[in-house]
This record gives structure tokens, C-alpha cells and sequence, in this order.
């Protein structure tokens, strides 16, 4: 099956790229609008700041959520006090990072998440940065 281009030349073989290049348009929309949402699947209410250093988190980076119900999550994995710090470090050897980004809930009291950051800091994790949302 060929097309003719009207000159009566016979059929043209070339490939029309034209609807390759809007499913592929497509898919990266969807995957622009998804990425920033995996990594907020977990209901937090942050503490809001003014905005002093914006950070767009993503998957290479490592985030852990402190919930206000005092559940543990690494990016969407659940996970338990013991199991933090060898996970945080596996994560830190894989994605060549040594920043962990904290997300604690505005409900937690400042105790609970000092704590947090103390046992941290004393298991060798002391690049911790807190994420907040902006003030509006």
C-alpha cells in the first residue's frame, strides 16, 4: 500500500513521523505532569516558610517523610526506625548523593523531630535538609 504524491510518479516510501512525534509529545507531557507526584503521595501538612532555597524534589534524590501518626517513609516505602539509617545509606551509594531531604508533618512537635535528626546525625547521616512549603 503506497501513497501517491499527486505527480503520478508512483508510491512514496517514506515513513510519516508526524503522529510518532505527537504520541512521544504526549508521553513526555504526561511524564512531566506525574514525576513531581510520585514523591507527594504521602499526606504531609509542611510547615510553611518563606522561600529562601527552592528544591524541586525527584526521585534520585533521598527524602524521607516523618508523618504526624509517626510512620516512616522513604520515597513511598513504609518503613521502621531500625531500618532508616542502612536504607538511607544504600540509597546515598546508588544515586551518588550524600543530602537527605526531610519532610516532617506541621503536626509533629519539634521534640519528635529533633529526635529524628539527632539519632540521624549520630548514624552518620549529617547532611539533613528540612523541606517546607512556601508562605503565601
Amino acid at each position: 500500500m503506497g501513497f501517491s504524491t499527486g505527480k503520478g510518479k508512483g508510491p512514496v516510501s517514506e515513513i510519516n513521523v508526524t503522529p510518532l512525534v505527537d504520541v512521544m509529545l504526549v508521553l513526555l507531557v504526561i511524564f512531566m505532569i506525574t514525576a513531581p507526584l510520585m514523591l507527594n503521595g504521602i499526606k504531609l501538612e509542611l510547615p510553611k516558610t518563606k522561600e529562601v532555597n527552592p528544591i524541586n524534589l525527584n526521585t534520585t534524590q533521598v527524602v524521607l517523610s516523618y508523618t504526624r501518626s509517626g510512620e516512616y517513609f522513604i520515597g513511598k516505602d513504609k518503613m521502621i526506625l531500625e531500618e532508616l539509617v542502612p536504607e538511607i545509606n544504600a540509597l546515598f551509594k546508588k544515586n551518588s548523593t550524600q543530602t537527605l531531604f526531610l519532610r516532617a508533618d506541621y503536626g509533629l512537635t519539634y521534640g519528635k523531630v529533633a529526635k529524628l535528626m539527632s539519632f540521624l546525625k549520630r548514624s552518620g547521616v549529617t547532611n539533613i535538609a528540612l523541606v517546607t512549603e512556601m508562605e503565601k
